[in-house]
């Protein structure tokens, strides 16, 4: 045969032309796909208003959207009247079992996405806030007040460390029995191999692993604060260093201030850091975020509280506060420029702290604590 006819793999039928349509072959694939579902129809969406149990992502959406509707005072945009309630677990709010960043059933939590603790793949140590992927990984708290009073309060907790050699006191057999009583697994380890998990804070030997910290809701905390002869809430204005915000938190259990809110987005939340400056005092005092620190501070003023915002030119004498007798929020600002300007224009008045000699400022948990001293004081004279 001619030319190339007895190459191997050479082609013995015709080529086929080019196709004339599908001939029915394919008659499925043109039809369209029928019309777009409405939200309260789609399953993974917030907007869903049906019966089957939603994934918990969106249910946890669905939650946060009434929260925000109801300090805004208005409907929720999701859920149609008659619909079913959807929250997932949370009881009454966050820090509950069952709720986000509970010990039981929340994100974080033994058994969880946090996995099984070991020496090698310890929990992290964050001298500051991380972003959002890493809240759900359980955090260390370290030193032996932080820990101990952690155990007392009966904070959740997978794993304790000890090191190797450490010496004993009250403190530390106090927290390896505790630990030991709640079925704690109780690891010891070399100090060097600790100082690694701790990123080379100051951890005194010991350390708790626990899962993310579990805020207060805000109504719950407004509400049991109002319940007491003599109610005092702390709010932060922006203020991102955990060590104040941890010393804040001591200052507010050491003058019987019923619970700190702060902000949830470019404010310090509670870390290992925030937890060893605070001496054990968060496992004591409510501590909630907000999504919004201004309409917060007007949900505190319909409530009855008095809204005083401290800064250095504030039309009022802290030793003048007359309104210290009666419900208070007192809000402190950043580190660095004080008050926001929405937020100061929402306190009801602000308050300056006289000094003696001149002072450009004060640290923000230092003016905290002075002005909390002074209210605790004139409450214990005039109640």
């Amino acid at each position: 045969m001619a030319g190339n006819s007895q190459r191997r793999g050479r082609r013995l039928t015709s080529k086929a032309g080019a196709p004339k349509g599908t001939g029915g072959k394919n008659k499925d694939s043109l039809a369209g796909r029928g019309r777009t579902l409405p939200a309260d129809e789609r399953p993974w969406h917030k907007g869903y208003s049906g019966t089957e149990k939603l994934p918990q992502r969106t249910a946890w959406k669905q939650d946060k959207e009434r929260r925000a509707a109801a300090e805004e005072g208005r409907a929720p945009k999701i859920g149609q009247p008659g619909s079913k309630d959807t929250t997932w677990g949370r009881g009454g709010g966050r820090g509950v079992p069952g709720g986000r960043g509970a010990a039981t059933g929340g994100r974080g939590a033994a058994g969880g996405r946090g996995g099984k603790p070991t020496a090698r793949s310890g929990p992290r140590v964050a001298p500051g806030r991380k972003s959002n992927p890493s809240k759900d990984t359980p955090e260390l708290l370290v030193g032996r007040n932080p820990v101990l009073e952690a155990l007392r309060a009966q904070v959740p907790a997978t794993a304790l460390y000890v090191a190797q050699g450490i010496d004993m006191d009250d403190r530390i057999n106090e927290i390896i029995r505790t630990a030991a009583d709640r079925g704690i697994a109780n690891l010891e380890i070399s100090r060097a191999e600790l100082d690694r998990m701790t990123g080379g804070v100051l951890h005194q030997g010991v350390g708790l692993q626990v899962p993310p910290f579990a805020y207060q809701p805000f109504d719950d905390m407004v509400a049991a604060a109002l319940e007491q002869q003599a109610p005092l809430l702390v709010a932060l204005d922006g203020v991102t260093d955990p060590r104040n915000l941890g010393a804040v938190i001591r200052s507010a259990a050491a003058f019987g201030a019923q619970g700190v809110f702060v902000p949830e987005r470019r404010a310090a939340g509670i870390t290992a850091t925030a937890w060893r400056t605070s001496a054990g005092a968060a496992a004591r005092v409510p501590v909630a975020q907000v999504t919004n620190l201004t309409r917060s501070l007007k949900a505190c003023r319909d409530a009855g509280f008095m809204v005083v915002g401290l800064d250095a030119d504030g039309d009022t004498d802290l030793y003048d506060l007359e309104a210290a007798v009666g419900p208070l929020v007192v809000v402190v600002g950043s580190e660095g420029r004080g008050l926001s300007r929405l937020v100061g224009e929402t306190c009801d008045l602000t308050v300056s702290i006289p000094m003696i000699s001149e002072v450009e400022s004060l640290n923000a948990s230092v003016a905290a604590a002075v002005t909390l001293a002074e209210v605790a004081r004139r409450r214990s004279v005039e109640l």
